[in-house]
Formats: C-alpha cells, sequence, structure tokens
C-alpha cells in the first residue's frame, strides 16, 4: 500500500469518507429540491453523523480480540480512550452548534427524533436472532438517505413534489443499500470470524453476489433511462446515481483491486455529489 492509500486508508478509519459523503448527499437533496443551505449545517451534520458512526464502531471494537489485525475495528479498540474522549467533545459541540443553528423547532426536533430512531433501531438489530442480520444494510441505507436529506426535506415545499424526485430519492437509497451490501460481501470472513452480523450471515456469498448482480443492473439501466429521458433538470441527477452506480460496478468486478482497493474506491464515489457546487 502507498502512502497516499494509506493515508485514505486511515481516514476511513475515523469514517472521515461517510462523513465528506454525507455532506455531499446533502448537497445531492439540496440542489435537487432547490433548498439552499447555509456552510455550518453541513459542518452540524458532519459531526452527527461522526458520531453515530463512531459510536458503532467503538461499541463493535469491544467484541474483538486484543490481538486483532490492524484495520477499522482494531484501530478503534487500540485508541478507544482518545476516540471516546473526541466523540463527547463532538456530541457536545454537535448540540451546541445545532441549538445556535436552528434554536428550538422543527428542524432540531426532526433531526433529534432522527438521530434517537436511528440510536434505538442500531441497538436493536445488535440484539436481534441471526435471522434478523439482514435488516442491518437496508436500515441503514434508510437512515442514511433519510440523514442527509431530512433538511432539504423540511424546507422543501411539497406543492412542488413531482414523481422525478421520488425516483431520484429511490435512487439513492438503492445505492447507499448496494454499497453496504458490497461491503458486506467484502468483510464476510471477518465479520464471520468477529460476530458481526450482516446480511451475508443469513443468504449464502452465492445468493449476495446474485442480490448484487440485480441491484448493480438495476441501478445501471434504470438511470441510464433516466437520463436519456427525464427533463434537463432531473437529468443531472440521474446521471450522477449513474456514475456513481456505474463505478461501483467496475470496481467490485474488477480482479486486479484487493478487496481494501475495492472498498477505498467506492466509498470514494459518495464524495462526486460534491461536483454540483459548480452547477
Amino acid at each position: 500500500m502507498n502512502k497516499v492509500e494509506d493515508l485514505f486508508q486511515r481516514f476511513t478509519w475515523l469514517s472521515l469518507d461517510v462523513v465528506f459523503g454525507a455532506m455531499g448527499g446533502m448537497l445531492f437533496f439540496s440542489k435537487l429540491l432547490r433548498t439552499p443551505l447555509d456552510w455550518s449545517i453541513y459542518v452540524v451534520l458532519g459531526m452527527a453523523v461522526w458520531a453515530i458512526y463512531t459510536l458503532d464502531h467503538l461499541l463493535d471494537a469491544r467484541k474483538i480480540e486484543t490481538d486483532v489485525q490492524m484495520d477499522r475495528h482494531g484501530f478503534h479498540r487500540k485508541h478507544a480512550n482518545l476516540l471516546w474522549t473526541m466523540l463527547i467533545f463532538v456530541v457536545i459541540l454537535g448540540m451546541y452548534g445545532a441549538f445556535t443553528i436552528f434554536g428550538f423547532g422543527m428542524e432540531l426536533g426532526g433531526g433529534v427524533i432522527l438521530g434517537a430512531v436511528i440510536l434505538l433501531l442500531m441497538s436493536l438489530i445488535r440484539l436481534l436472532p441471526t435471522s434478523f442480520h439482514w435488516l442491518k444494510e437496508i436500515n441503514t441505507a434508510i437512515f442514511y438517505v433519510a440523514g442527509v436529506s431530512l433538511l432539504p426535506f423540511i424546507r422543501f415545499s411539497f406543492s412542488d413534489w413531482t414523481w422525478e424526485i421520488g425516483f431520484i430519492l429511490a435512487g439513492y437509497i438503492g445505492l447507499a443499500y448496494l454499497n453496504l451490501v458490497m461491503l458486506s460481501y467484502l468483510d464476510a470472513d471477518k465479520d464471520k470470524s468477529s460476530g458481526f452480523g450482516s446480511l451475508v450471515s443469513v443468504l449464502s456469498k452465492e445468493k449476495v453476489s446474485l442480490t448484487i448482480r440485480i441491484l448493480s443492473y438495476g441501478i445501471i439501466l434504470v438511470f441510464l433511462m433516466g437520463f436519456i429521458f427525464l427533463s434537463s433538470f432531473y437529468r443531472v441527477f440521474s446521471c450522477m446515481i449513474l456514475l456513481m452506480g456505474l463505478i461501483h460496478f467496475v470496481t467490485f468486478y474488477d480482479k486486479s483491486l484487493s478487496s481494501n482497493q475495492i472498498r477505498l474506491r467506492m466509498e470514494a464515489t459518495f464524495f462526486l455529489p460534491w461536483l454540483l457546487l459548480f452547477w
């Protein structure tokens, strides 16, 4: 692994790729719904996403052996004390920022309720039998997109709703789900040995592989049609989902890449919505 890949690896272990991907997702929906947002709102979202993902990884890290190889969970176990301290600091700072920006109202209330529901479901899924572990990826995908699109939708006038918005929203959820299923497939052996549940805990790798192909083909074909037939405004967003889906598909099936390289490239795909800053 070269220095750039090593640096980005640690960037992903800290979930900063998810943070910037989520901020890009909020920009995506802000542009889609034509609801401009101040930069400070993106920072608060980033803090919330980092806190949720870091808490999840710290809890998972407690399950693994002390001498585990250095990966995301090994990193969180090794630096647990520092990360818990950072987590508390970020939560306090994020809450202060949220109160300062939003005050007491629907926007803050919606964010708090969504955050509480996410944490509750995260806890419940951990307690459920293995047969329910397939819920992990779909639950994460839905609430990930709900989180990044919540504020744009709260500020959106639903009298302006069109079926194209629902089409794009469903596509983004599908893309997030595809990403998570692909990652579960790559991590199947490691997750099994560490006792972590996922879709691969319920289905065989062959069935998960078939699911990945169906999802990939579906996203690519549907959003290619969207790019061709939608109006010019929505065509931009359909093209974005199409491009992200293509990158996932090509990267996942590239035999010359290691599983770690595949993971890094797929996670970086969610930085693409930042291009909408120039549109």
